[in-house]
């Protein structure tokens, strides 16, 4: 054990504000995906966001700020 403790993620996108530019999918195609109707969506499974390190750049890059990152 190292000493730090471990930090838990959730990721999730604020469907009332997504406009589908689809930057989440195309930064972090392993943890986002979008839907039909070319909303942005966290894939099944990884709402922890997969210990991907570009979470932060997906929240940076999403126009209207709907991606979602808690880190507790």
């Amino acid at each position: 054990m190292s000493g730090v403790p471990s930090r838990r993620t959730a990721v999730g996108i604020d469907t009332a504000v997504c406009i589908g530019a689809g930057q989440c999918a195309l930064t972090v195609p392993d943890v986002f995906t979008q839907d039909d109707d070319g909303f942005g969506r966290v894939l099944p499974g990884r709402e922890d966001g997969h210990g991907s390190p570009l979470l932060r750049e997906a929240v940076r890059a999403c126009p209207v700020a709907a991606v979602i990152l808690r880190e507790d």
